[in-house]
């Protein structure tokens, strides 16, 4: 911590604490609050399927592409800087995002969301080290509190945006973070400390945005690749954009004195591996929850209210295993045998709900298939990102976090915009059609099924050895539904 770091007094870090943890709440409902909202706005907007997923995705590549500079900016210009910044941009996406009333108003609404977001979460998590990293017993404490709102925020997300669009309407979904970031701004100068800017060093912008934008390019060429065609020029020219744009990024990082990140911790032992671990799972579980949503409302004809309360079950079970079951097995097996176990079991989960019908039923063919997904979702994610961090040196946790941070929502775009590919070809762009939209579904969930298995297969290869727990840490970032 800097030495022109100025603390608040001790009784009012909690409150700052509180504010933090209303930050990772707020990042991480922002992500699930739209799943229930999303055939109300595909109607409004008149969305297509694939059009849909930019709903969610647009979010996700904002935050995942520009992660690593909202932590390099709070080094630079002070983490609390950083926080109201964030605070502001996402109170202006929120308000554009409600208001929209065509397709690119909104996706640019949810993209200025993304960015606020992306100054919001690296911040945050360096002024609870601020406020709390000289007591060990006391950060101990704040980090479980800070790593809990996670998986309530997701929980909160599902159920509140049944409610909002049930008896308000979608638009509420986003006009919901506003009071909320008009308190966290006028809060900010008073609970934060000030300080801690290292006031020297670059910022690498061009690094970011190609980062970003190659994400976009390819995530988009996916995408667009059913409506228009795998062999298509405009396919090909996309995915080539996207690709030439991160090997540029990997370039820049490569040959910069100040990089976004430094390659060689890659290097590190088994940090790569976590990593990977996380951007599949990132992969498989987004279009798991984003396709059973549309399930629920398109075929078996949930209004939102039940729609978001049918979800709960299995967002409660992964809060209940992150916080509670996880941490207890990590101590008794060790994180790379419950990575693979909990990959395994989500695939098997996925595999389970890949057998939904068009006359199908809540009880039968969504609660149990979501449960045992939930499951391995919660088992694999606490040790995967625990392995992720400890495995870098102390001196660059930071990295470490913004590294499977940015894996984490890499993988989420990456892989919705495969299964939406993959649905879209098996029919699921066929709105009213139940057998059309159902095979499509079915398709999406082997596929995010497949996924997760590949990342129990690699995770069992790649991990070397099982880190004690200690080595372990519970989470200290923001990237679950």
């Amino acid at each position: 911590m800097s030495s022109a770091t100025q603390a608040p007094p001790t009784n009012r870090r909690w409150w700052a604490l509180a504010l933090i943890a209303a930050a990772q709440f707020m990042v991480i409902m922002d992500t699930s609050i739209i799943g229930v909202a999303l055939p109300q706005m595909q109607a409004d907007l008149r969305l297509t399927q694939e059009n849909l997923s930019w709903v969610f995705n647009a979010y996700v590549v904002a935050l995942g592409g520009l992660l690593l500079l909202g932590g390099r900016l709070s080094d630079l210009l002070g983490a609390r800087r950083v926080f109201g910044t964030g605070w502001g941009i996402l109170l202006v996406g929120s308000a554009v995002a409600g208001a929209a009333g065509t397709v690119g108003i909104e996706l640019a609404g949810r993209a200025v969301q993304g960015v606020g977001a992306a100054l919001i979460a690296p911040a945050a998590l360096t002024l609870l080290m601020m406020l709390f990293g000289s007591s060990p017993k006391e950060l101990t404490k704040a980090l479980a509190l800070y790593g809990a709102a996670a998986p309530a925020g997701g929980t909160a997300g599902v159920f509140l945006g049944g409610v909002i669009t049930q008896y308000l309407s979608w638009p509420w979904v986003f006009y919901i973070n506003i009071p909320v970031a008009l308190v966290a701004l006028a809060a900010t100068p008073a609970l934060m400390p000030a300080g801690g800017a290292g006031g020297r060093g670059s910022v690498d912008v061009f690094g970011a945005l190609t980062v970003t934008g190659g994400l976009a390019a390819v995530v988009y060429g996916v995408v667009r690749a059913p409506e228009i065609g795998w062999a298509a020029v405009g396919t090909w020219l996309a995915l080539g954009i996207g690709a030439a744009l991160l090997v540029v990024f990997f370039i820049i990082q490569a040959s910069r004195r100040e990089p976004l990140m430094r390659l060689s911790i890659l290097r590190t032992p088994n940090l790569g591996a976590a990593n990977l671990a996380q951007l599949l799972l990132g992969g498989a579980w987004i279009p798991m929850w984003f396709f059973l949503n549309l399930y629920l409302q398109q075929v078996l004809g949930y209004s939102a209210f039940p729609s978001g309360a049918a979800l709960v079950p299995m967002t409660m079970l992964i809060m209940i295993g992150m916080i509670v079951l996880a941490p207890a097995m990590i101590n008794r097996f060790g994180p790379k045998a419950l990575i693979v176990t909990g990959l395994a079991i989500l695939a098997a989960g996925m595999g389970w709900l890949s057998l939904i019908s068009p006359n199908g039923s809540y009880a039968v063919d969504v609660l149990p298939a979501s449960l045992v997904a939930a499951l391995g979702m919660s088992l694999a994610f606490i040790p995967s990102l625990g392995t992720a961090i400890s495995s870098a040196p102390p001196e660059e946790g930071g990295l470490a976090a913004g590294i499977v941070n940015t894996s984490y929502q890499v993988g989420s775009a990456l892989g919705l915009a495969a299964m939406t590919a993959l649905a879209a070809s098996y029919g699921a762009d066929q709105l009213g059609n139940a057998i059309a939209l159902t095979d499509g579904f079915s398709a999406a969930f082997l596929g995010a099924g497949a996924i997760a298995l590949a990342g129990a297969l690699l995770a069992a290869i790649t991990l070397r050895r099982n880190p004690s727990s200690a080595d372990a840490p519970q989470p200290t970032s923001d990237t679950t539904t």
